[in-house]
Order: structure tokens, then C-alpha cells, then sequence
């Protein structure tokens, strides 16, 4: 089995990196393998409903086939973003956008779920804007003690929210455990 962590933050090692690396580590004590993909420097550009890829591809070539090839490997997915004006990144809402032009479910009846970070105010919308597209995919979201929120603004202040931290913890936990009981 195998959990795959995208991570929206234009920069690397910030807040949402750290607090997908503490869900990814408690999946891994299951034995679970996991890979974090960070788009900061990736690029992805949004659909823009042309419909080539009704002929079988799209006809922009960008990062988003090697993510997506990933995504569909995987059994389970996580996807986290920081809270920018109110809502989830312009990178992890690219990488959401390609999927309109995706055929089929190929997400269908996999586990994942999101992790959102806020400085203060926004976070509800964004978590919901992406769990809106685990909906739309047919995922399997489990459940955490909490909302998969955290607070924090600088590098590392995000490990001073130690709800937020157990929460993702815990999710981290309930993510494998879905993923152990699916595939038995």
C-alpha cells in the first residue's frame, strides 16, 4: 500500500510540509509507504475546458501527468495546502482543475483526505473547497478528532498548535487504519 501527500505551498519546508510529514509519519508506522510531492516550483496550469482531452489527452504539458500518474497509483491521497486570500493555493487548485477533463473515476474508492494551514481565518472554506473534490472523486474521507486544520504564520509555528497537531496525528492514524481494514 501506498499514501501519496501533495503538498499546495509554493515554498517548501513551511508549516504545511511539517504538519503533512507528522500524517505521514503515523501511516508509515503502520508499514504503509508514502511519498510526499510538493508542487513549490512544479508547474501546473489550470484546465482550460478545451476538450482534447476527450480524444484521450490533454494538450498541455506541464507536471501534471507525472502527479496524476502517482495519484492513480496510489491507495490513498492527501492533499494539503496553506490558506491563501480565504481559500486553497492557485497550485493545488490547478492540480484539482485537470481532473475536470479526466475520464472516468480513476480516484474512485480510494482513502484520502486534506490538511489545511491558516494564519488565522479561511480555513473552513478551503477545507471544505477540498473535500468538495474528494466528494466529486468518490474518495473515502476518514474522519479525525477535529476538522485536518492547524494554525501557524512563520516556518514551524504550526508545531505550537498542539490540537491541530494532534488532530493531524490522528488523522494520519485513521487514514492507515481505513486503508488496512479496506485492504484485508
Amino acid at each position: 500500500m501506498k499514501v501519496v501527500a501533495i503538498v499546495g505551498s509554493p515554498r517548501r519546508g513551511g508549516n504545511t510540509e511539517t504538519l503533512t510529514q507528522i500524517a505521514l509519519e503515523e501511516i508509515q508506522k503502520k508499514g504503509i509507504e508514502t511519498e510526499l510531492i510538493s508542487l513549490a516550483g512544479k508547474k501546473i496550469q489550470p484546465c482550460d475546458a478545451c476538450h482534447a482531452c476527450d480524444k484521450g489527452e490533454c494538450h498541455i504539458k506541464d507536471d501534471f501527468d507525472a502527479i496524476f500518474k502517482k495519484m492513480v497509483e496510489a491507495d490513498g491521497i492527501i492533499l494539503a495546502t496553506p490558506v491563501y486570500y480565504g481559500a486553497a493555493t492557485p497550485q493545488i487548485v490547478s492540480l484539482i482543475s485537470r481532473f475536470y477533463g479526466v475520464d472516468g473515476q480513476p480516484l474512485k474508492d480510494k482513502v484520502g483526505g486534506p490538511i489545511v494551514v491558516a494564519r488565522r481565518a479561511g480555513k473552513n472554506f478551503t477545507l471544505a473547497q477540498l473535500m468538495f473534490f474528494f466528494m466529486i472523486e468518490e474518495m473515502i474521507v476518514p474522519g479525525s478528532t477535529y476538522w485536518n486544520v492547524a494554525f501557524g504564520l512563520g516556518k514551524g509555528t504550526v508545531l505550537k498548535d498542539e490540537e491541530g497537531v494532534s488532530t493531524i496525528r490522528h488523522f494520519g492514524q485513521k487514514l492507515a487504519w481505513l486503508l488496512e481494514k479496506i485492504n484485508k
